[in-house]
């Protein structure tokens, strides 16, 4: 089976993180579009997902917001909901998108809000 580019690059950065990372951290999935921005926080040993965040809730685009304050609001309301499970330590999966813009504004302000990666 022939995978495409985009698809080599998420199994390469996703099977580095598998084999370096250790059973006391959770994996944090990130996914963008043109105009949205959702991630995921997964258990991968019991292929579960524990919460996600995604600007495509009800109540998130509420008048015009621009795309990076849109990451922010959404890695904001994350690293709430992460800190009343008590998840502060995860793995950051950027998938098949470069640490860079959107991406890099969403790891940063979830840092600020108490993560560790």
């Amino acid at each position: 089976m022939k995978l495409s580019t985009l698809q080599r690059k998420k199994f390469r950065v996703r099977n580095k993180l598998k084999n370096n990372s250790k059973n006391d951290r959770y994996r944090l999935s990130v996914s963008r579009s043109l105009k949205n921005i959702s991630a995921q926080i997964i258990d991968d040993a019991n292929s579960k997902t524990i919460l996600s965040a995604s600007s495509n809730e009800k109540g998130m685009k509420s008048g015009k917001i621009n795309k990076t304050e849109l990451s922010k609001i959404v890695a904001e309301k994350l690293a709430k909901k992460a800190g009343e499970k008590n998840i502060k330590k995860i793995y950051f999966d950027r998938g098949q998108f470069k640490y860079h813009g959107r991406v890099k504004i969403f790891a940063e302000t979830l840092r600020k809000n108490g993560m560790e990666f």
